[in-house]
């Protein structure tokens, strides 16, 4: 009786195993025959168009176009590369180019800076991460690609290139003027200790290239090797991603093997892949990740795993929020495609994806995945969430630069003003900008009739040309301009201490080079001194892991 229940069982799954995989063939045959069906309709409405439309039209220019249309309904990262795109792809890809240093994506609709390279041209004229991409040499970004934006600012080194920016919080559209530069992109920007103690390691990491997790092991093994460290800060501030391996790699330094920290899951079951830690632990002291708007990708993927493992504070702002995955598929006539095949899902089983595409338009159509508010839970319990990239244990509120320290960037004035500074200065070796070189500085603002304009004072402006024709205006108008005159002076003084810390670290790296003025900054930077804090809290530390 036993060997027949057994027998029937079997067959039974025979059945069901054979009316799936009919299933799975039926679903196979209808795509095939629904592509087949519309490329024959696509290919006769092509070569209609090509040879009989009343002008004549390029038929690669035509082609290209709708290429463009179809993918434009997917994602901002699945796009068609060119010849030329080809090469400028792979220029970037070796870490080496001429351009501004930025990494431009897309939010909201928008073409953004993810982040801009430690000490780039971008950079030291004042773009930010997250400002939002306008225009570019007065070519109007809206329609285009992140890819297409890294091209157009991308050119000969020594050229210029105006980018037109909109940042949060500013009702003005700035216009900064950039040179472009050889850009050399180094994994790990600055290694050293920290502290009052200096017993902490810090590691900031720019990027995920090729060697960026031997380079961390490295680092943390010479940190170690000069004094016993109480904690590590990992900075992955602005860090726009790479490579996934180099991240999966990362985090094996920091907990122990056989442990899942990424699935990259998608339509296609030969793209799928589990990355799992393999190496005994190397680091097992309190870490701190920092962490900004623009860490994206792979930094995603480390914070988002070393906080589902309750393994480090993180500690900053919510993250960019990017957990597609894209592959190059090579195309005929040296062109190439580059689409989008699976998500990062990170320990708990969430997926740091900031945005679902709907695919029914141009992907500036966006469901944004905070209204689903999908709950999980760490390894010790503690509730976080999917959809919204990576959101900080402990949340800062970054540094939002004032309209007069953008104009002091946009203008170059810190920057040439520390030029002139060292020619006339064999040594500066100062903790702090003594208050003499400040008033040095207001001078040489005034001496170049240096000027920046509010939002007051646009606003005022606009008033006066509404009302220019009204009698008895002027005097009150005057009045007004008196009273922002009187603010923009005050603003020197209310902002003095921002204004000296930039000044401090433009001058110091003039004689210290870049290092020494990331070295200057790390020792004034509020969010490294509250990872500091932690560190040298055991219970703060703890309970933050703990959910307490």
């Amino acid at each position: 009786m036993a060997l027949i229940k057994t027998k029937s069982r079997l067959l039974v799954t025979g059945i069901v195993i054979a009316i799936a995989s009919a299933g799975l063939l039926a679903q196979q045959t209808d795509i095939y025959f629904l592509i087949k069906k519309n490329f024959s309709i696509f290919s006769k409405a092509y070569e209609n168009v090509a040879l009989e439309y009343v002008d004549e039209v390029d038929p690669e220019v035509l082609m290209r176009n709708g290429i463009d249309a179809m993918l434009e309904t997917l994602d901002p990262y699945t796009v068609m590369f060119n010849e030329s795109q080809n090469e400028q792809s792979e220029i970037m890809s070796r870490g080496n180019y001429a351009g501004i240093g930025i990494e431009a994506g897309y939010r909201d609709g928008e073409v953004v800076v993810v982040a801009p390279v430690d000490g780039g041209p971008a950079d030291e004229v004042g773009i930010r991460a997250g400002d939002v991409i306008v225009a570019v040499d007065g070519v109007s970004t809206e329609g285009l690609q992140p890819e297409e934006v890294n091209t157009l600012t991308s050119g000969e080194v020594g050229s210029d290139v105006m980018l037109s920016i909109k940042r949060f919080g500013l009702d003005q559209v700035l216009d900064f003027t950039v040179t472009r530069e050889r850009i050399e992109v180094t994994n790990i920007s600055y290694a050293g200790l920290i502290g009052e103690a200096e017993d902490t390691g810090y590691i900031r990491l720019s990027q995920f290239g090729t060697n960026s997790a031997e380079e961390v092991r490295r680092s943390i093994e010479e940190l170690s090797g000069q004094k016993e460290l109480s904690g590590l800060v990992l900075d992955l501030r602005d860090n726009p991603g790479g490579i996934l391996q180099e991240a999966v790699a990362i985090i094996d330094k920091f907990v122990e093997p056989g442990l899942t920290v990424v699935d990259i899951r998608g339509r296609v079951s030969e793209y799928n892949q589990t990355f799992a830690t393999e190496e005994p632990v190397m680091f097992e002291k309190p870490v701190v990740i920092l962490m900004n708007g623009g860490s994206a990708s792979a930094s995603e993927v480390v914070a988002g795993a070393l906080q589902d493992l309750d393994r480090a504070v993180i500690l900053g702002e919510q993250s960019f929020g990017k957990g597609l995955v894209q592959v190059v598929k090579p195309l005929p006539y040296n062109t190439s495609l580059k689409i989008t095949i699976s998500r990062y899902y990170i320990p708990s089983g969430r997926s740091i994806q900031a945005v679902q595409y709907t695919h029914q338009g141009r992907n500036a159509v966006v469901m944004n995945a905070d209204s689903s508010k999908r709950e999980f839970r760490t390894r010790n319990g503690r509730v976080v969430f999917e959809g919204r990239g990576i959101e900080p244990d402990l949340e800062t509120a970054g540094e939002k630069p004032s309209i007069l320290e953008v104009a002091l960037m946009q203008t170059g004035s810190y920057f040439d003003f520390a030029t002139e500074f060292e020619a006339m200065n064999e040594s500066f070796e100062y903790q702090e900008l003594p208050e003499s070189v400040y008033n040095e500085f207001k001078d040489f603002l005034k001496e170049r009739d240096f000027k920046f304009s509010t939002d007051s004072e646009r606003l005022l402006a606009q008033l006066s040309e509404q009302i220019k024709n009204y009698k008895g205006t002027e005097s009150h108008l005057e009045d007004l301009q008196e009273t922002i005159n009187r603010e923009k002076e005050l603003m020197f003084d209310r902002e003095s201490s921002d204004i000296k810390q930039q000044l401090f670290l433009e001058i110091t790296s003039r004689y210290e080079g870049q290092m020494g003025k990331i070295r200057a900054g790390i020792n004034s930077d509020p969010e490294v001194g509250e990872a500091l804090n932690i560190i040298h809290n055991d219970t703060r530390y703890t309970n933050i892991l703990s959910g307490e």
